[in-house]
């Protein structure tokens, strides 16, 4: 089978699983394994912040990333279609207690003016904005980068106002590599940063958050309180520091398959595609063949071809990463036009 549902489902690699398996650990509730202290250190100076800390998963990194900035009873403004929103089971109001106040972009990267025109002060009606956060790139806008002068508005004029910024990075370097520029440049107009280290740079699991050490200090009490105080997880930062050291340097073979394959969808009878990826990210409109999205992703499936069809009728999301290699990606088109082309079949 080859995998195009999400970067999620890369393996790791061997240098990984050799890392893994000669891991130096302790016990990191004691702060004591020395393989993530070190991963920490490292994350931290590549995103430029004085600190960081591994986590488990990337929404326990945005849920300990909302609540070291706000109080309950606060307001979140965010992309109307942001993963912390649409995808981390309503944790902003379960754990953190705050609200979203969401904002349409049609490309998925917001701008000052138009959070400016929704930032709520303290008084007796509505709920006092608390936060401001960003998705970079943007998963379902289809991996969309926000420019950075754009970073930097939000983060200076959000600074005048006292509002702290939060950035959903799961994919910044993916943003980095299409860019062409340091991770830490473009984290730099943000008080805090999630990234992960399980998608596309590929290690089995875990993401970080970076920020100030004050900050990095009470959220590493908020993972104990969310179950991802962990014990000997050296075994699992040894892989996300391969992970971090050597996988982001071949991010832009994945941009390129992508591209690859949104040029050759498009010259199929009944699809559309809906942008040019910027990065690993293509969704594509299958209404066209008379196939609902789900019947033309269960066609695929019987063909080799594993796509997420959960976005809509007829829409359908792929993405590329470092397992599926150009030769995956030429299969996969077949396959589409196979289906597209023979839709009774």
């Amino acid at each position: 089978m080859i995998d195009l549902r999400s970067d999620t489902v890369t393996r790791p690699t061997a240098e990984m699983r050799r890392a893994m398996a000669e891991a130096v650990v302790g016990d990191d509730v004691y702060g004591e394994d020395p393989t993530i202290n070190l991963l920490e250190e490292r994350a931290a100076n590549v995103c430029g912040k004085e600190a960081a800390l591994w986590v488990p998963t990337g929404t326990m990194g945005n849920t300990i990333g909302i609540t070291v900035h706000t109080e309950h009873g606060q307001e979140v403004i965010c992309e109307s279609r942001a993963h912390i929103l649409n995808y981390e089971l309503a944790m902003m109001a379960w754990f953190s207690g705050c609200v979203a106040r969401a904002v349409v972009a049609e490309d998925g990267v917001l701008n000052w003016k138009s959070i400016a025109a929704e930032i709520r002060p303290v008084g007796p009606h509505a709920a006092p904005t608390g936060l401001i956060e960003v998705e970079n790139t943007h998963n379902m806008a289809g991996g969309t980068i926000y420019p950075l002068d754009t970073l930097r508005e939000i983060g200076e004029e959000a600074h005048k106002l006292g509002l702290p910024v939060h950035m959903d990075g799961a994919r910044v370097f993916n943003a980095a590599a299409a860019l062409g520029v340091p991770v830490s440049e473009i984290v730099a107009p943000v008080d805090t940063v999630m990234f992960c280290l399980s998608k596309g740079l590929g290690a089995p699991a875990g993401s970080i958050l970076a920020g100030p050490r004050l900050l990095i200090d009470k959220g590493r009490r908020l993972r104990k309180r969310l179950g991802g105080g962990m014990r000997q997880v050296g075994v699992l930062g040894a892989a996300g520091l391969v992970a971090l050291e050597k996988m982001a340097g071949r991010l832009g073979e994945d941009h390129e398959n992508c591209k690859f394959l949104a040029r050759e969808l498009a010259g199929i009878p009944g699809i559309r595609v809906e942008r040019e990826p910027s990065t690993n990210i293509l969704f594509f409109d299958v209404n066209g063949t008379g196939l609902s999205g789900p019947e033309f992703s269960a066609r695929l499936k019987e063909r080799g071809i594993l796509i997420n069809s959960a976005y809509g009728v007829g829409r359908l999301r792929l993405l590329t990463h470092h397992d599926a290699d150009r030769e995956a990606c030429e299969r996969a088109v077949a396959a589409v036009r196979d289906v597209a082309l023979r839709p009774k079949h």
